[in-house]
């Protein structure tokens, strides 16, 4: 991680989640991290709908050039990109692995930017809908509009803590929603 705002906010989220794998997103108190909020977003665990903005920060609606509320995250990046991306957010929701990407994209006037992106996991809670959080860096104050967003790295961060590894399927039943049927005698 390279950016400074990228490492504070990655501080933070390490903070309160205090040893276990994840905080819960009550737990994240805008006041603590009132600098960053400008590029920080929360994104909706929807891959139907491409992981669409739940918030997005005023700094970060101003890079994109419009507001981001409900629109897709994936559908930024181009081609094999949003797969890519797609396949990132959902390792950091379900393995709740927190990771860092370098992106490069293209402004207004057709020069190159550079960003850093850091997506956090929050815990599984039953009934709630899965989120994320993350922060969208710029390295430079190139112009806005950004487009054609395109992943040149990205890796996962730290190792999950110290806990038996438990199969991805029942961890899925661990935090499942709703009505569940189980088969059993008639």
């Amino acid at each position: 991680m390279k950016h400074p705002s990228n490492q504070q906010f990655f501080a933070y989220w390490d903070a309160k989640r205090a040893g276990a794998r994840a905080p819960d997103r009550s737990e994240i108190e805008p006041e603590a991290v009132r600098e960053l909020l400008p590029d920080i977003f929360v994104l909706s665990c929807d891959a139907a709908a491409r992981f669409p903005f739940r918030v997005a920060g005023t700094r970060l609606c101003a890079l994109l050039g419009r507001d981001l509320k409900d629109r897709s995250f994936s559908e930024l990046f181009t081609g094999d990109g949003r797969r890519e991306i797609e396949d990132i957010i959902t390792v950091v929701t379900e393995e709740m692995l927190a990771a860092v990407a370098g992106i490069t994209a293209v402004s207004e006037n057709g020069t190159p930017a550079h960003l850093e992106l850091l997506l956090l996991p929050f815990s599984h809670r039953a009934h709630a809908p899965l989120s994320l959080t993350g922060l969208l860096a710029p390295f430079d104050n190139g112009g806005g509009g950004l487009r054609d967003f395109k992943l040149t790295s990205w890796r996962y961060l730290g190792h999950p803590p110290p806990e038996r590894l438990v199969p991805r399927a029942l961890r899925k039943l661990r935090v499942a929603r709703g009505l569940m049927v189980y088969e059993g005698l008639r």
